[in-house]
């Protein structure tokens, strides 16, 4: 009966997040910025919640991590994000264990039935590796190892270690757009192209699957 609740007060939170969205159309970076800043004082504490919320939407976190960078530069805007995505990343992850594999694999469109009990033994390493090179998308991830037995201490040090690189990059990359033309700007665009080439050649050579294979033979 609890779950059932639940479901129903999640689907009720995720339909309105996407009618306030489209509502105040926030479809880009400059609209996303805009909004944050809307809040004075409290505008960390909004992209927070945002960033936290956004595994229910599925809306590109990358918008958000850039945007940080532009509002609050690169220091604060990389705390701010890491604390965003550990909680959405813990809030996707409980949904998933709470609520189990059918609901969550409609919400998601079957894309973490990848995820198995294997992951239990090498947990860590295997987040960890995912968060820093990304085989499949930030919120798949966090809602696949809801799904399977790893330990949520295991998930979330994976995870906290394994995005500091991106986070860092997405920030960097808002707070030099201030000025396009900047040696450093294109320096961050050099960093964000070398992320993408290096997780795109390591997705090509490795699937999920291989990579758990990998860990788990090592192990034995």
């Amino acid at each position: 009966m609890k779950k059932h609740w639940l479901v129903f007060i999640l689907t009720g939170l995720i339909l309105s997040l996407l009618w306030i969205s489209q509502k105040l159309h926030l479809t880009d970076l400059e609209s996303v910025k805009s909004f944050i800043l809307s809040f004075g004082i409290w505008a960390p504490l909004i992209y927070i919640i945002m960033f936290t919320l956004i595994p229910l939407t599925l809306f590109p976190d990358a918008i958000l991590a850039i945007a940080s960078g532009t509002i609050f530069g690169v220091f604060w805007g990389t705390v701010y994000t890491m604390i965003g995505a550990l909680c959405g990343a813990s809030l996707s992850f409980f949904i998933a264990r709470f609520l189990g594999r059918e609901w969550v694999l409609k919400l998601i469109r079957h894309k973490a039935q990848w995820f198995d009990d294997g992951v239990e033994k090498q947990g860590f390493l295997i987040i960890l590796i995912m968060r820093l090179v990304p085989l499949i998308p930030f919120d798949i991830i966090s809602y696949g190892a809801g799904l399977s037995k790893i330990k949520y201490s295991d998930f979330m040090m994976g995870s906290m270690l394994g995005i500091i690189p991106g986070v860092v990059i997405y920030v960097n990359l808002g707070d030099k757009a201030l000025d396009v033309h900047s040696p450093a700007f294109m320096i961050s665009i050099a960093l964000l192209i070398g992320l993408f080439s290096l997780s795109y050649l390591i997705k090509k050579k490795y699937s999920f699957a291989t990579l758990q294979q990998k860990l788990m033979n090592n192990e034995e």
